[in-house]
C-alpha cells in the first residue's frame, strides 16, 4: 500500500469524524442522551487518532541518517500502538465509566428525534469512510481471506481505519437500538446500557490493533509472497548450490530488509561471487521491490552448521 493510498484514507476518516464528533456533542448536550454522549467520546477519539497516524507516516518518512541506518518506518508501528492504546484509555474507559454512572441515575432521553437524525446522518459518513477504507485494503487483501489479509498487513493505518470506522458503525447501531427501546419501553436505563456496550466494542476493537501492532514493532518476517520471489531470485542464480539461511524483517510497510547465508560451488572465485552477490540484489530488488536492503554472507554449509552451535566451555 502506497503512502498516498494510506494518506486518503486516513484524512477521509479524519473530515468526516470531526463533522461528526461536533454534531453529536451538541445533539447529547440538547437531548440528554448517554448513548448519544459516548458516540460524540468515540469520534472525538477516532479525530485524535488520524491526526496521531498522519503524524506517524510524517515521521516514518524520514530518511535514514547515522543515528537510525535503517531509517524511521518503524515509527508508524508505534503510532498505531498509541492509537490502540488511546481507543482503549479513553474511547471504551469513558464509555464504560460514564455507563456504569448513568446506569446509576438514568434520565429520560429529550427530543429523540434529533438523536435519530444525528445518528442517520452520521452513519452516512461514516459509510463513506469505511467504504473508502475498504476498498485501499480489498488492494492489500488480493486473493487471502479476511483473517488472513488482517494478519499479513504490513501497513497498519488502513487496517486501524477500517477497524475504527467498524467499531464506529456498530456503535452507531448500537445507539440507535438503545435510543429507540428507551423510548418505546420507557426505560432509561437502556441509554446507560448502550454506553457500556460501546465501551466493549471499542476495547475489544483496541486489543486486535494493539496484537497486530505488537507484531510489527517487534519484528514481523516478509510476507510468504515476497519470500517466494526472494528464493526465485536466488534459483536464477546458478552458482549458488543451497540457502543456509533467510532472514527477512518489516522495517517499514514498504522497506524489507534481507539478509542471507549462502553456500556457493567449490571453486567459485571472489570476483565471480562479486558479481553473483550485485546480480542477485538487483534480481530480488526487481522481484520485490518492497526489498531495500539485501545483506549476502558467503558460508559453506558445514561452516554454517558449526556456527549455530553453542561455543564450548569449560568444566
Amino acid at each position: 500500500m502506497a503512502a498516498s493510498g494510506s494518506k486518503k484514507v486516513i484524512f477521509a476518516a479524519l473530515a468526516g469524524n470531526a463533522l461528526i464528533a461536533v454534531t453529536k456533542f451538541g445533539a447529547a448536550a440538547y437531548t440528554g442522551s448517554s448513548a448519544m454522549l459516548s458516540e460524540a467520546i468515540h469520534s472525538l477519539v477516532d479525530t485524535g487518532n488520524q491526526g496521531l497516524l498522519l503524524h506517524g507516516l510524517k515521521r516514518a518518512g524520514r530518511p535514514a541518517d547515522a543515528r537510525h541506518p535503517f531509517g524511521y518506518g518503524m515509527e508508524l508501528y508505534f503510532w498505531t500502538f498509541v492509537v490502540a492504546i488511546l481507543i482503549f484509555a479513553v474511547g471504551a474507559g469513558v464509555s464504560i465509566y460514564e455507563g456504569l454512572h448513568k446506569l446509576s441515575a438514568p434520565n429520560p432521553v429529550e427530543n429523540p428525534m434529533v438523536n435519530y437524525i444525528v445518528l442517520g446522518v452520521a452513519m452516512v459518513f461514516e459509510a463513506g469512510a469505511w467504504w473508502i477504507a475498504y476498498k485501499e485494503f480489498k488492494v492489500i487483501k488480493g486473493r487471502q481471506g479476511l483473517v488472513q489479509a488482517i494478519r499479513d498487513a504490513k501497513d497498519p493505518t488502513v487496517v486501524t481505519v477500517l477497524f475504527e470506522d467498524t467499531a464506529a458503525m456498530a456503535g452507531l447501531i448500537v445507539a440507535f437500538v438503545a435510543i429507540a427501546l428507551a423510548q418505546l419501553l420507557d426505560i432509561p436505563e437502556i441509554d446507560a446500557l448502550a454506553l457500556i456496550l460501546i465501551g466493549l466494542i471499542l476495547a475489544v476493537t483496541a486489543a486486535l490493533l494493539a496484537y497486530e501492532s505488537k507484531g510489527l514493532l517487534i519484528g514481523e518476517a516478509a510476507s510468504p509472497a515476497t519470500i517466494s520471489e526472494i528464493e526465485a531470485a536466488i534459483g536464477e542464480q546458478g552458482r549458488v548450490l543451497r540457502v543456509n539461511e533467510m532472514l527477512t524483517m518489516h522495517m517499514g510497510p514498504k522497506d524489507v530488509l534481507v539478509n542471507l547465508s549462502l553456500d556457493f560451488e567449490d571453486g567459485v572465485g571472489v570476483e565471480e561471487v562479486e558479481h553473483t552477490v550485485s546480480t542477485l540484489e538487483a534480481r530480488i530488488k526487481q522481484r520485490a521491490p518492497e526489498v531495500t536492503r539485501v545483506f549476502v554472507e558467503a558460508q559453506s554449509w558445514l561452516g554454517h552448521i558449526r556456527a549455530q552451535k553453542p561455543p564450548e566451555t569449560d568444566t
